[in-house]
């Protein structure tokens, strides 16, 4: 798989991707968006316009599965799959026969797994030619929130995965209620921003700009991106948030299966030695590794090599061109489900310290 530089990335057009639960609120979020100013050169991508409730003020645009607001943001129902979809949206943009947006924000079904979603917006050669993942964005109910959290493993992978959550429904319970749910989302996803929302008033402006690249800068944010410090301590962090307590009572708490933390290495890991090592995890543990993202020392490199992944798929590393801060070291984020940092650090550790070649499994493409 061929690496991308930064300055190919930030040509790419950002796709976001809203997913949450059934009754979320995810719905209302999207119609608020859907009337933003700020979305004007924005084409959005929902399922059905039904169910989004385009109810005013809306210009055809000749074809039945697609619509322009008079705010400009440019709305379309999924044509077939997505990959087919978002080439049908790059033609007329290049043909100019529908506005040039600059970004898509996709809207999944409540039931979705977003992994999916995210695998062909990472790996579809097509897709990456022209868009880039910006980031997820999870709604969650702060009013039936647990109990999904309890029941649907769906909902915890959605927060797990998530650049930014946004807890609706607040005004419907107290205090106490939100403090035990965010407590909970803090120890699936400790480094997404969340911000409450009623009745689906949000700044778009506060949903985007979620990946390694930063357009106020045209450049790479990796500090920002990746937030390892905030897993420099995630024993005493889960501590500290009552992810440790005793949930006998609670026998279906699928996100008691989820961990949150940051492999470092001091040392510059061999290019042989870090593919066998990804080959080996994904092989054996990818439908587990819920999310991965990091920076990598690569010994036969002079720069960074940044990656990012989704289970068992990854995003084309991109090779920065010059480390972000004095710190060299590599450091990958991990969200996992039921797989320990112990075995990530003590397989990176073999495959690091052994001259052993190991016959890998099939190329992950990570660098």
């Amino acid at each position: 798989m061929s690496r991308k530089t930064p300055d190919s990335l930030t040509e790419l057009i950002p796709v976001s991707l809203l997913t949450g639960f059934l009754g979320s609120g995810k719905t209302t979020v999207l119609n608020h968006i859907l009337h933003h100013p700020g979305m004007e050169k924005s084409a959005v991508i929902v399922n059905e316009f039904g169910e989004v409730g385009l109810d005013h003020e809306l210009t055809v645009t000749g074809a039945e599965d697609m619509v322009l607001l008079n705010s400009g943001c440019l709305c379309c129902t999924v044509r077939g799959d997505l990959v087919n979809t978002l080439r049908d949206l790059m033609m007329l943009r290049l043909r100019e026969d529908v506005p040039s947006f600059e970004r898509i924000l996709i809207e999944t079904t409540g039931l979705a797994d977003p992994a999916p979603i995210l695998h062909t917006l990472m790996s579809d050669q097509l897709v990456t030619n022209y868009f880039r993942l910006d980031g997820v964005i999870a709604t969650v109910d702060a009013v039936n929130g647990e109990d999904t959290l309890n029941r649907q493993f769906e909902s915890v992978k959605q927060a797990a995965v998530a650049d930014r959550i946004l807890i609706t429904k607040t005004d419907l319970v107290d205090d106490a209620v939100i403090a035990s749910f965010e407590a909970r989302l803090d120890a699936i996803n400790p480094a997404a921003p969340r911000q409450k929302v009623l009745n689906g008033e949000v700044d778009p402006d506060v949903l985007f700009n979620a990946g390694l690249f930063n357009p106020a800068s045209k450049g790479p944010d990796v500090e920002r991106w990746l937030q390892d410090e905030i897993y420099a301590d995630e024993h005493k962090h889960a501590s500290e948030h009552g992810h440790d307590h005793d949930h006998k009572h609670d026998v279906n708490r699928h996100d008691d299966h989820i961990s949150s933390f940051c492999v470092t290495y001091d040392e510059p890991l061999r290019l042989d030695a870090l593919e066998q090592w990804f080959d080996t995890i994904m092989m054996l543990k990818g439908p587990d590794l819920l999310r991965i993202k990091g920076i990598v020392n690569v010994a036969e490199m002079d720069k960074p090599v940044v990656i990012h992944g989704v289970q068992h798929v990854f995003h084309p590393p991109a090779v920065l061109d010059a480390w972000p801060s004095e710190d060299r070291r590599t450091r990958i984020v991990f969200i996992t489900r039921d797989v320990e940092r112990k075995t990530i650090e003590d397989t990176l550790k073999w495959f690091s310290d052994s001259r052993l070649q190991v016959n890998p499994g099939p190329k992950t493409g990570v660098v």
